[in-house]
């Protein structure tokens, strides 16, 4: 099994696909080498037909080998279709679980280190596992090529001995020089990869942003820079076409010239009467039907050197180092103080120092929004330790000791980007867990969100699109926070959660968050500059220039800090 943090390269997981698969590679290869195996005693068997049947008109001997034929396609077509279904099966198979994979290192709550952007994962994931996964594919194709190879070359020697020898000795001479060519269809299959997947990556983000770009006016710049990733990705895939091209032409052309050769000889051989007219249809009909395993084992140079290029980027994705470490230390005693920040300094924070006990609303206004993003980061457990100076205590236990499990279920960070999914009102709500119906209304009517279940005949089961988008700004807002209510974690910190809320609605709801929290003695931490959510905390940190320069209650911090008060009533 590869773990995270190992040292995985592209071609450990091609060879664990073909140990994983071994059962179907080995039954594939079997039957695809017996089918052109027995494909390439096609034109033996017919030249033994004319030297014994019909140039000697022996009834008896001609009806025997037609039905020496007839068996010869049965077994063929048999091993043939049964093989390659062997081998599309694997290699689907195959590809199916490296797909789940990826999505588990990418759903991995430790989050990973391999600098992938989502839209680069997505294209991992839909296009690069399936690519890995051909070298199955692969494996059963060459073994099969090499195999007709050979039964024809023996043949050819029974035939004639130095013919047999030019056909052994060439074949090998014309692959070796065709697989000369696969470190280049590598890399550029790796550049054409890269370059699709990150143009993958920039229309993920461009669709998710787009009413934001719509906004601002943007939409023609950010149309110009995808139209420049797109022209960047058509002028790498036509180089990689170009070499694919051109190393398909090169193979057809020696596997041509190689073709005449042979042919050329054997007829010379007949004109001297050293081959029969039987011999002679034998040879010819084996040198047309090399050509076609030669060919594949060009095709097979090529589709090795895209699951080599493909194989790099899912080791890099499967191989990548978890971003955090967290412990195995479960759950402790619940603490007074149920969240702890010591001198805890990340980014622009600098020795902020914060404290949310059970039942307590703590408000935190930060000047600069940078460093209300350092601090919604370093509680969402996206910092590695290494990267933090302080403490960050979670009932009174350092978080890098936690079990990352135990600290989900105790600490919840909702992003002021609320994450919806394709799916019922009731299945987002629920996330999964078997909740009561009566307990995820109770939590959309603490978020002010009963308009939004009315607002549909279906009510809590109406349907949403892909990341809410049939649902308004503030109407995803209020069902995010509906979702971390049905949690109901014993500490829940919000960033910027009513942004996009009208001031009415938003007045209900942090009355709703407030009784909510407090009739289960719950520590909160609001992340804002709203008046109507400040109002309802019990202190308010304020954070200016990386530091904790004020704390108090907000009606104190009005009444006192001018720069307080502007901030938070412009």
């Amino acid at each position: 099994m590869l773990v995270a943090g190992d040292e995985i390269s592209g071609t450990t997981v091609l060879r664990r696909a073909l140990r994983r698969q071994r059962g179907r590679v080995v039954a594939g290869v079997a039957l695809l080498c017996t089918h052109q195996a027995t494909e390439a005693l096609v034109p033996v068997v017919i030249g033994v037909t004319i030297d014994r049947a019909v140039a000697t008109g022996d009834t008896r001997a001609l009806l025997l080998s037609l039905a020496g034929l007839a068996a010869l396609f049965t077994v063929l077509a048999f091993a043939y279709r049964t093989g390659a279904r062997l081998a599309f099966a694997a290699v689907e198979q195959e590809a199916h679980l490296v797909r789940v994979e990826i999505a588990g290192r990418a759903l991995d709550p430790r989050g990973q280190r391999s600098g992938m952007r989502d839209g680069e994962l997505l294209a991992v994931t839909a296009s690069d596992a399936e690519l890995s996964a051909v070298v199955v594919r692969v494996a059963g194709l060459s073994a099969a090529a090499l195999t007709a190879i050979v039964v024809s070359a023996v043949a050819l020697l029974v035939v004639d001995v130095p013919l047999g020898l030019g056909v052994l000795l060439g074949v090998p001479l014309v692959v070796v020089a065709l697989h000369r060519m696969a470190p280049l269809l590598t890399r550029r299959s790796a550049s054409q990869q890269e370059a699709l997947a990150g143009t993958t990556a920039l229309a993920v983000d461009l669709v998710s942003g787009l009413r934001v770009l719509r906004g601002i006016g943007a939409q023609d710049h950010a149309a110009r820079r995808y139209a420049v990733a797109s022209r960047h990705a058509l002028d790498v895939t036509l180089r990689a076409a170009t070499t694919k091209g051109l190393h398909l032409g090169l193979t057809t052309t020696v596997n041509g010239l190689f073709l005449a050769v042979v042919a050329g000889v054997a007829g010379w051989l007949a004109l001297e009467g050293r081959l029969t007219i039987g011999e002679l249809v034998a040879v010819v009909g084996l040198a047309q039907f090399i050509a076609e395993p030669v060919q594949t084992l060009g095709y097979s140079v090529q589709l090795f050197a895209i699951a080599r290029a493909s194989a790099a980027r899912v080791a890099r994705v499967l191989g990548a180092a978890p971003l955090v470490r967290p412990g195995d230390a479960g759950a402790p005693a619940p603490d007074p103080s149920r969240l702890t920040l010591d001198a805890v300094g990340y980014a622009g924070l600098d020795g902020v120092c914060l404290r949310v006990g059970a039942g307590e609303v703590l408000g935190v206004l930060a000047y600069d929004p940078g460093d209300a993003e350092a601090l919604v980061a370093l509680l969402a457990g996206r910092v590695p330790r290494e990267d933090y100076r302080g403490t960050l205590r979670i009932d009174g236990v350092p978080a890098e000791e936690w079990d990352i499990d135990a600290v989900r279920r105790t600490l919840l960070v909702e992003q002021h980007d609320v994450a919806l999914f394709e799916g019922t009102l009731r299945a987002n709500l629920a996330a999964g867990a078997g909740v009561d119906e009566a307990v995820l209304r109770a939590a959309v009517r603490a978020a002010a969100a009963e308009d939004v279940l009315a607002a549909h005949p279906h009510g809590i089961d109406r349907l949403l699109t892909e990341r809410g988008a049939n649902l308004s700004g503030g109407q995803r807002q209020r069902i995010g926070l509906a979702r971390a209510l049905v949690a109901d974690p014993p500490v829940l910190v919000l960033h910027n959660p009513t942004t996009a809320v009208d001031t009415v609605t938003e007045v209900h709801l942090a009355d709703g968050l407030a009784a909510a929290r407090a009739a289960a003695a719950r520590g909160t931490v609001l992340i804002t500059n709203s008046p109507t959510l400040l109002r309802i905390t019990h202190r308010v940190a304020v954070i200016d220039r990386g530091r904790v320069i004020a704390e108090g209650t907000h009606e104190q911090l009005l009444a006192s800090d001018a720069r307080y008060r502007e901030e938070v009533l412009r």
